[in-house]
């Protein structure tokens, strides 16, 4: 989907992802997954340009495994220049903060460049279902 490059459009994904997700992923994946989106989203327009036409484009991946749900979020946009960095955030700091959250959130982020612009992704990993007839020797 695209949205645009306003804070508006964080509101637009967050409700977009909220509603496709939902009864498909547990609510506390759910949880993450939109805060994380709310935060790459702001991210794009708090710091970069827009893609043709005053956008940011997001999209995500859910594809079903053996222990449950994996989910790629991707959010473009017409690049900063300079790529997100996690920066040292003070008690008091109005921001800072949102990669912290990337990072604690999902099991691992990154950004892609290409010719349109970057795009920063996160990827959510499901944790291995503990299963009765498994048994580990040690």
């Amino acid at each position: 989907m695209v949205v645009p490059h306003h804070a508006t459009g964080a509101r637009l994904a967050r409700h977009r992802l909220a509603d496709e997700l939902t009864g498909l992923v547990p609510s506390a994946l759910l949880a993450d997954l939109v805060a994380v989106l709310a935060e790459l989203v702001g991210n794009a327009v708090r710091h970069a340009r827009p893609l043709p036409g005053g956008v940011v484009r997001v999209a995500w991946r859910l594809r079903e495994t053996v222990d449950g749900p994996r989910v790629q979020l991707r959010v473009t946009d017409g690049d900063a220049g300079e790529g997100p960095r996690m920066r040292a955030a003070t008690t008091d700091a109005a921001d800072g903060r949102g990669l912290h959250i990337v990072a604690g959130l999902a099991t691992r982020w990154g950004v892609d460049r290409d010719g349109l612009g970057q795009s920063v992704w996160a990827e959510f990993e499901p944790s291995p279902v503990s299963r009765p007839d498994l048994v580990i020797a040690g």
